[in-house]
């Protein structure tokens, strides 16, 4: 079975093109490593049944290989404006990605009637005015707030999609993925959990946007893994949306204290203006992904946050 990973350099994509290498199937990751990084897939170069494609998948290109399976990871996500990677920085090409390059890669799975998995996102439920977030919410999205590039742009993609599915009988999948943490994010991405990370290695103020009671789900890579692969193979999951997410629900303040107690740093926890658009809440409902995949998360967040430190402690 021959499968493609779009953004599969990223922090996402890289885990899950080692995953499925593993299982000896054969991986076709593309990527443009305007966010993914090079060196997150260098070891898996080496193997017959792994290929690197430096591609914009805005822009029109070819496979000639035969394609069972196509998941779509390609998008910049970070929200932090201080990143120079953030989707604040990349507006474009964030928007383009998550439409032109949706409409691109549904059009190679038409052409191969592969299975088409879209990951998009926890931020189409915007601010949320229920709690937890199920798969029935439309959600409460600013349209035209700073946030907008990213949640309006994964929107469009899961509409795009569903036209494929509806209009075509094209067998989409869509994962709406919460927080996810772990090995191999980007320092310069400033996500929340590596910046707390960095900044308690080095001793530096913890910073907070806000005043830290607004509430994330945090999900280990490696289980967030598992369900992007159920989602992918199970026969029951064509034209699902599902939420994968951890639902173990913490305060933001929280995590940072935790992350100082694990680190033994020094670290002040300091408070800044809150962003605009910040989602107060964030917890899934995952009893679709429960009920259909048969998935739910193992790694609660000490351990998780125990295995990602350790690999930060090799990089600075």
């Amino acid at each position: 079975m021959k499968i493609l990973i779009a953004g599969g350099a990223g922090f996402i994509g890289s885990h899950l093109c080692e995953k499925l290498i593993k299982k000896n199937y054969q991986i076709i990751c593309i990527d443009n490593l305007i966010t993914g990084n090079e060196k997150n897939i260098l070891h898996l170069k080496k193997n017959k049944n792994f290929k690197f494609i430096n591609q914009d998948i805005t822009k029109k290109f070819q496979i000639k290989e035969k394609i069972d399976i196509i998941f779509h990871l390609a998008s910049p996500a970070s929200p932090n404006p201080e990143s120079s990677i953030s989707y604040f920085s990349l507006w474009k090409e964030t928007y383009l990605v998550n439409t032109l390059g949706t409409i691109n890669l549904l059009e190679l799975a038409l052409k191969n009637n592969s299975a088409f998995v879209f990951a998009s996102t926890s931020e189409v439920y915007g601010n949320p005015l229920i709690h937890p977030q199920n798969e029935n919410y439309f959600g409460n999205v600013n349209p035209i707030g700073p946030r907008a590039i990213y949640d309006e742009s994964k929107r469009a993609g899961e509409t795009i999609s569903y036209y494929y599915l509806i209009k075509k009988n094209l067998d989409i999948r869509v994962a709406r993925i919460f927080n996810t943490y772990g090995p191999k994010m980007r320092i310069d991405d400033k996500r929340m959990i590596v910046n707390f990370i960095i900044q308690a290695l080095k001793n530096k103020p913890i910073t907070i946007y806000g005043n830290g009671n607004q509430t994330r789900s945090l999900c280990y890579i490696d289980d967030l893994i598992d369900g992007l692969i159920k989602l992918a193979f199970e026969k029951k999951a064509k034209g699902e949306i599902i939420n994968l997410g951890n639902p173990d629900e913490h305060r933001v303040i929280d995590c940072a204290k935790i992350i100082k107690k694990i680190i033994n740093s020094k670290s002040q926890i300091i408070f800044l203006e809150k962003q605009i658009d910040d989602p107060e809440k964030r917890k899934p409902d995952i009893t679709k992904a429960k009920k259909i995949l048969n998935w739910n998360p193992k790694i609660n967040l000490k351990n998780g946050l125990e295995k990602t430190i350790e690999y930060y402690k090799n990089l600075i």
